[in-house]
Order: C-alpha cells, then sequence, then structure tokens
C-alpha cells in the first residue's frame, strides 16, 4: 500500500486530471459552439431561436451546470477509490 502522501498526490493528480477535462469541454462548448461554429450551427433552430445564439447565451450555462454534476459523481468515486470517503 502507498504511503500517506504518495496516496495524496496520486489522488491530486487525478483530481486535476479530471478539472483539465471537464474544463477543457466547458470550453469547447462556449468558445467553440458559440463562436467557432456558430455559423453552422445557426442552421438549425430550437424554440424558434438559431442553435449558434442558443449556445452562446444558454446552452453553456447548461453545459456547465450538468459538468458540476459530473464532477461530484467523479469525486465521488475517487473519493472511495483513494479511501477518503465521508462515512456518515
Amino acid at each position: 500500500m502507498k504511503n500517506k502522501d504518495e496516496n495524496a498526490v496520486a489522488y491530486w493528480k487525478k483530481n486535476l486530471s479530471y478539472l483539465a477535462i471537464l474544463l477543457a469541454i466547458w470550453f469547447g462548448v462556449s468558445y467553440g459552439a458559440g463562436i467557432f461554429f456558430k455559423d453552422a450551427l445557426n442552421n438549425v433552430k430550437i424554440g424558434g431561436f438559431k442553435l449558434g445564439f442558443w449556445f452562446a447565451q444558454q446552452g453553456s450555462i447548461y453545459v456547465f451546470v450538468v459538468l458540476i454534476f459530473v464532477y461530484v459523481r467523479l469525486m465521488n468515486k475517487l473519493d472511495k477509490e483513494f479511501g477518503y470517503e465521508d462515512n456518515d
């Protein structure tokens, strides 16, 4: 078994990798869909609004909220994996 310091370092490395991946997804959705691919997405309409406009105004916020829940789930699994789970 790893000692306490090695365990903590491995835990934080995995945590930071999760953060990097989730933030990259959010960046891709908010910047990519709202700016780069706006013209292509504007060919599709949702509720009467062009999809590119929707992503720029609200879509990235919804994706961010979903990513928060994904992060919570990933961190709960990570806590169990490294023995940091809450035993209440």
